[in-house]
């Protein structure tokens, strides 16, 4: 495989996305409004390239569907997060199907808001770090994990939900998640939880007693194809839970 490539990304006029390769070689993505340019970039199978490394500037806003499709990148690294301004980082990482290990530790989040289909897709994702990602403005977190079915531990014990209202389809199809920490989600905004954990056929317990689900007017399919001997721990009483909850 190629070469390890770095990315700048710069605030420049058309917000482009500069990558750069050790032969000095250019490659420009405009991540405007436009689908076709987001969607072709230059990291597709054609580039042959499975590593890079990112550097970010303080005034870029928006990182999203920074790296949708493409499936060929094993290993990002995000060597220098100048403190920014991002608000958006919706499927960020989509459908990257080859990645294994992400750490984002580093990230500056306290003004994102929509983390939606964050890693949609990542299919090889078996470890994850974020051990300082803020999430106390963020009110969309639909979908953030969909599919993500290596990873087998997830502690998001430090995730503040207080203003999060979109939770559908969160750690839908989890197939290989035993172990998912959420003791501390406040679900009070919440008017979306659909799917949340459905098809999480190897999670072995699940505490919600934390979550009200006052607002939510459907909690159907919520673990809807979980396995038969999830425990999961509520303040309902437990059959009504189920009954409504895996429909």
């Amino acid at each position: 495989k190629c070469c390890e490539i770095e990315i700048e990304i710069i605030p420049l006029k058309n917000k482009n996305v500069k990558f750069i390769n050790n032969s000095g070689k250019y490659y420009h993505i405009y991540l405007d409004d436009s689908k076709e340019e987001t969607d072709n970039n230059c990291l597709n199978n054609n580039h042959n390239v499975s590593k890079i490394t990112i550097i970010i500037d303080n005034q870029v806003q928006s990182l999203e569907y920074l790296f949708r499709d493409c499936d060929n990148i094993e290993q990002i690294t995000f060597k220098k997060f100048y403190r920014n301004n991002i608000t958006n980082m919706t499927g960020m990482f989509y459908r990257c199907s080859s990645l294994k290990i992400l750490d984002i530790s580093n990230f500056n989040t306290k003004n994102v808001t929509d983390i939606s289909y964050m890693f949609y897709g990542c299919s090889s994702l078996n470890e994850l770090k974020f051990s300082k990602f803020n999430t106390n403005n963020v009110t969309n977190m639909s979908a953030m994990f969909r599919e993500c079915s290596s990873l087998k531990k997830l502690n998001l014990s430090l995730f503040n939900t207080n203003k999060v209202t979109n939770m559908n389809w969160m750690f839908y199809k989890c197939s290989s998640l035993e172990e998912l920490n959420i003791s501390s989600f406040n679900t009070n905004n919440v008017t979306e939880m659909n799917y949340i954990f459905s098809s999480c056929s190897s999670l072995k317990e699940l505490n919600l007693t934390n979550f009200n689900t006052e607002k939510i007017t459907d909690i159907s399919n919520m673990v809807k194809g979980c396995s038969e001997e999830l425990k999961i721990i509520v303040k309902l009483p437990y059959k009504k839970f189920l009954s409504l909850a895996s429909k």
